[in-house]
């Protein structure tokens, strides 16, 4: 008897689950959002290394301070940007 052919193991689907954005649709907001989730998988990895004894809890710390100064500088970059006003001068 043969075997059936498996399906395709996605690995990285499996350790890094996105989900659909639902919000106001702008190319930011989803970078911003995609930055978002990616933050918050990374932190509850490094909360589990803690909680598990892995990770010293300063390291953890100084990890997850990293992780939010770089979430921090890309909602500076993506959303805090306002682009600047047409020049009402040209053309004239």
């Amino acid at each position: 008897m043969s075997e059936l052919p498996q399906p395709e193991f996605d690995k990285d689907k499996f350790l890094y689950p996105t989900s659909r954005y639902h919000g106001n649709f702008t190319p930011q907001n989803l970078a911003f959002n995609a930055n978002l989730q990616e933050f918050a998988q990374r932190v509850s990895y490094i909360c589990g290394l803690e909680t598990g004894g892995k990770l010293p809890p300063q390291e953890a710390y100084n990890e997850i301070k990293a992780l939010w100064k770089q979430l921090k500088k890309s909602r500076e970059m993506l959303l805090d940007y306002e682009p600047n006003p047409p020049d009402e001068t040209a053309g004239d």
